[in-house]
């Protein structure tokens, strides 16, 4: 115990060089799919570059699709844990606002310590552009609506199946991540911070866009879509 902490206790050495492999494998199938194509590769090729067994390779992920998703499964898992721990008294869009922001502020280390930020969004560049990739990511996101509608409504005392309002507000929500993501995918930055700040830029934009009269925001300058850099006002 350390001022009033729980000291995590460090992973054995079994349990880390399980972890090196299955980072080593990700790498390796991540590289591989965005230089030669998700199709084209096939997992001889990934595991001979980390010169380990196809019985390797299917211990830590259950397809050739998985290592795709997996830093999108973190990032969902973590978001997940944070919805749950948002104050009560937090209305739907604000916690799941905060929940996304504290994920992704909280695992970009986490997730560059694994692969590189320009990998991760080739990465997303390669799934936009594959079309059995883009299906699963489609179905990952319908599956990730479901759940986030059901949290909201727990959170809310409502029953998900008879009112509607959760499921319309996470719809909303999810569109916004995912043209949020796209842009992300288009743009110079690839760092985890870029897409944390174009976020947080196009969330807060949700409820005006849908409460207000947009005719009477026309004398305002158009939202900026660079992520702002540091000493701009947040």
């Amino acid at each position: 115990m350390t001022d009033g902490q729980t000291v995590e206790p460090r992973p054995g050495l079994r349990e880390r060089k399980k972890q090196r492999t299955r980072d080593a494998l990700l790498r390796a199938a991540l590289e591989l799919f965005t230089t030669q194509g998700y199709e084209r590769t096939t997992v001889d090729e990934i595991v001979d570059a980390v010169e380990v067994s196809q019985r390797t390779f299917f211990r830590y992920f259950a397809s050739k699709e998985d290592p795709t998703f997996a830093v999108q499964e973190v990032v969902e898992t973590r978001f997940a844990e944070e919805l749950r721990r948002r104050p009560a008294h937090e209305a739907p869009f604000e916690a799941m606002r905060r929940a996304v922001l504290c994920a992704w502020g909280s695992i970009g280390e986490a997730i560059e310590e694994v692969i590189t930020v320009d990998l991760h969004m080739r990465t997303y560049q390669m799934i936009e552009s594959t079309p059995s990739l883009l299906a699963a990511h489609i179905r990952r996101n319908i599956a990730l609506e479901n759940q986030t509608a059901r949290l909201i409504a727990e959170r809310e005392g409502l029953d998900v199946e008879r009112d509607p309002r959760p499921r319309v507000a996470v719809a909303a929500f999810s569109g916004v991540m995912r043209v949020t993501g796209q842009l992300w995918g288009q743009a110079g930055d690839p760092s985890v911070e870029a897409l944390r700040d174009l976020t947080e830029e196009y969330l807060d934009q949700l409820v005006p866009a849908l409460a207000r009269d947009w005719r009477e925001r026309q004398d305002l300058p158009p939202v900026e879509l660079r992520p702002r850099g540091v000493g701009d006002p947040p």
